[in-house]
């Protein structure tokens, strides 16, 4: 999955429009929204609102496997 994608997932499963969710983080709507579709990647500072907001780390936030097994 995505980081656009999970971003989506995220939203509509607490039932939040762009325009209700991007308040909460500090964001206009129409920037919240160049997120969800993949047009533009949030700054750190986001990122960091967007995973409290949601109660998540930011490893899961943006869909990174961790740890992940060395390569040979």
């Amino acid at each position: 999955m995505t980081f656009s994608e999970h971003l989506l997932q995220l939203r509509k499963a607490h039932g939040l429009k762009q325009t209700e969710l991007a308040p909460h983080i500090g964001i206009s709507w129409r920037a919240y929204q160049t997120y969800e579709r993949g047009h533009c990647e949030p700054q750190m500072s986001t990122l960091i609102a967007l995973a409290d907001f949601y109660s998540l780390s930011l490893d899961e936030l943006v869909c990174r496997d961790w740890p992940k097994e060395p390569e040979e």
